[in-house]
């Protein structure tokens, strides 16, 4: 697909225009509003795909939970079945739309690579994740960072103090909620790892404040979140924090996300995730 079509829907998923002004680009990039129908389900998430593990599958258990320590905030809590011993604890926070399909995909995978998984629905606090994607980016702006903060704290909490965790609490998050891990690891020192793909970067006068050791994922096509990475990686260097950056050439913003097929690189996907579980293997074990 042409790149500048890419770049667009990048664009307007994450607050540049609005709608109207996205499908009438669309139509002139595409040549005509026939030819935008077309590729709009292209670039749009296809949640029939979201179910690489299912609910079912025997591996796990999954259940919703509130999580203390913060009005309202609920997640989706999935865990191996018949595990030995006390297991690591997995943070997974979603992208702009909130808790939906694919992240709680991604949960449930975490969870059969041995891990006890947290996937908070960020938006629970104002009603719950809404199905329309485009309400869920709104509310998502709706926002305040110090709740964002607040709730990840609670979240840290939860998990370090859960009786069959092991003490050991990481965080994933993918696009905005990169963006929320970076800065969960700036406010929380209880964190223990982090791993961020395609998120925006914290201050780097704030750098020094993170105690947990950090992994980012880029894709090599995405320049506007790319611009960050320089300042990051020095202040990081600078402090001596223990990290990892990856940058995928050819992959696009959100190549993790195989429900959407114009953006998805299985395999950048599948290396960025072999890459996260060893590392969070390695700082949680």
């Amino acid at each position: 697909m042409d790149q500048r079509i890419i770049d667009l829907y990048d664009d307007f998923t994450h607050g540049g225009m609005s709608r109207r002004s996205f499908l009438d680009k669309l139509a002139a990039l595409a040549g005509s509003a026939a030819g935008a129908a077309a590729i709009l389900p292209i670039l749009q998430n296809n949640y029939a795909h979201a179910q690489t593990v299912p609910e079912t599958d025997p591996r796990i258990t999954t259940e919703s939970v509130d999580v203390p320590g913060a009005q309202g905030l609920k997640a989706y809590l999935v865990k191996p079945k018949d595990a030995a011993g006390k297991l690591p604890t997995v943070i997974v926070i979603h992208e702009n739309r909130g808790l939906n399909p694919h992240i709680k995909d991604v949960t449930r995978r975490m969870a059969t690579e041995g891990f006890i998984a947290l996937g908070v629905d960020y938006l629970s606090p104002m009603g719950g994740t809404p199905a329309d994607e485009d309400k869920g980016r709104e509310m998502i702006g709706q926002l305040k960072q110090p709740d964002v903060i607040a709730n990840g704290k609670a979240a840290v909490a939860y998990l370090k103090g859960r009786p069959d965790g092991n003490g050991k609490v990481g965080a994933i998050g993918f696009c905005w909620g990169g963006g929320a891990v970076n800065n969960l690891a700036v406010n929380e020192p209880d964190l223990d790892a982090g791993v961020a793909y395609y998120g925006g970067q914290p201050k780097p006068e704030d750098v020094p404040k993170i105690e947990a050791a950090m992994m980012m994922h880029y894709g090599g096509l995405d320049e506007r979140i790319n611009a960050g990475i320089p300042a990051y990686e020095a202040a990081l260097k600078q402090a001596g924090k223990t990290y990892e950056i990856h940058v995928y050439e050819g992959a696009n913003h959100a190549f993790n996300n195989d429900t959407n097929a114009a953006r998805y690189d299985k395999a950048t996907a599948d290396l960025a995730w072999s890459r996260t579980v060893a590392f969070l293997k390695k700082n949680l074990g």
